[in-house]
């Protein structure tokens, strides 16, 4: 800091780092006031330097890493690139040449959030990324500090707006999973390829980064199981929608006596919930603490200006810790070593729908395979009939999951069972 003036670099000017120079530039009558220092971006690294002439001062752009790296003015590197390299050779070069870091980086963090975070704690350096998982919802910090105080024993999240979209356009208007995605492509909520969307990726490395966090134990994007929303259909919802649920893709991390458990699926949802009025791009993150109980954090997920707003909140809370000399005193928080059990250990419910013969014998000899692998059956509901087939709809008690397995397994070699057309756990 020199002569009351933080200077910034900025890695990145796409969506994300645009919004980020905007807020900036938006916020600068009030920084002082606000801080007790300004903050100004010196630098910007850049790709192409034509194309981002076009958004900001030419004189700000770079693309020349050393050019940062190696500027002792520069006090806070903001890196919203994305990926995994360069981008981690360069935060870990700049927290080693004592600049704070600020991150929007969700794959880099829940892959090797560890070695970034061992870093900034040697060099006495904050290290920072609420923008890593709920875009504009504050998240991070809450559980990192506002509820420090509990035992969090759970974390239920829609941290992905684009199948949360998807799965509102199919319950509201009847949509397949088709139809819905080409709509959310068209509209500018999916990716080209949205497969990190859809397949459920995107969310399981934020519920990686927040059970972390919650239960101060590390858990990467490898631990957690995943299943997106692909097989999802309007049916599926029709039918969860009569039981008075919704059908969403959730990030569940729960902390119990023997280990973590984490995944990422479709889940059906009481519609009395909070969780179930959560809808189109929106997300939203539910927490159960000991002392807290309840609570929920809802908000846009993300886009330029909602991702923006965390990360300068980030860069804000470094200027005041410099500003009396305070950087590195929010360390990782994962000072256990926990287990992460496997799938096949976790307890759940079930709902699962089948095209099965019409014809007694069928429902006895389906409760028979349950039964004998220690399934308790809560509901048994025949929907409809089409020619010599119909359709009935399960839903189990909790069961392990290896024994509702161990059931599907038997269940698809037998004759009367004509397809398994879904299987979506219920909260």
């Amino acid at each position: 800091m020199r002569d009351n003036k933080i200077q910034i670099a900025l890695l990145g000017l796409g969506t994300v780092g645009t919004g980020v120079y905007k807020v900036l530039e938006s916020q600068k009558e009030e920084m002082l006031p606000k801080l007790g220092v300004e903050l100004e971006v010196k630098k910007i690294l850049v790709r192409n330097l034509e194309k981002a002439a076009a958004k900001v001062d030419r004189s700000l752009l770079t693309n020349n890493w050393q050019e940062i790296v190696e500027d002792e003015e520069i006090d806070i590197v903001i890196e919203v690139m994305g990926g995994m390299e360069p981008a981690r050779t360069y935060m870990l070069e700049a927290l080693r040449a004592g600049k704070n870091v600020v991150t929007a980086n969700k794959d880099l963090i829940a892959t090797d959030g560890k070695t970034l975070m061992d870093a900034a704690k040697e060099a006495q350096r904050d290290f920072f990324f609420e923008a890593s998982v709920a875009g504009g919802i504050p998240i991070i910090r809450p559980l990192k500090q506002s509820l420090e105080g509990n035992h969090i024993s759970e974390i239920v999240g829609i941290v992905n707006g684009t199948t949360n979209f998807i799965l509102t356009k199919m319950t509201e208007e009847n949509m397949e999973f088709d139809e819905a995605l080409a709509l959310a492509t068209k509209l500018g909520y999916a990716e080209a390829d949205p497969t990190a969307d859809i397949e459920g990726l995107d969310a399981a490395r934020k519920i990686a980064i927040l059970a972390s966090i919650a239960f101060n134990s590390r858990v990467t994007f490898s631990d957690v199981y995943t299943e997106g929303i692909t097989k999802v259909t309007a049916r599926d919802i029709r039918y969860a929608g009569e039981m008075g649920c919704v059908i969403k893709l959730v990030g569940v991390a729960r902390s119990t006596q023997t280990g973590i458990e984490v995944s990422v699926h479709p889940m059906l949802i009481d519609s009395r919930h909070p969780l179930a009025s959560v809808n189109d791009s929106y997300n939203a993150v539910f927490v159960h603490g000991d002392a807290v109980g309840d609570t929920m954090f809802y908000g846009r997920g993300a886009g330029e200006l909602p991702t923006a707003s965390a990360v300068v909140g980030d860069v804000f809370d470094i200027a005041k810790n410099m500003l009396y000399h305070c950087t590195g005193h929010v360390n990782c928080t994962c000072y256990k070593t926990i287990p992460v059990k496997k799938m096949d250990d976790i307890v759940s419910r079930y709902f699962m729908r089948l095209q099965v013969e019409d014809r007694p014998g069928v429902l006895a000899g389906v409760t028979s395979v349950f039964g004998n692998n220690n399934v308790s059956i809560e509901q048994f509901i025949q929907k409809r009939k089409e020619g010599t087939l119909a359709e009935i709809v399960v839903i189990t008690e909790e069961v392990v999951e290896r024994n509702f397995n161990d059931s599907l397994k038997i269940l698809r070699t037998m004759s009367m069972i004509k397809e398994i057309s879904a299987v979506i756990r219920v909260y």
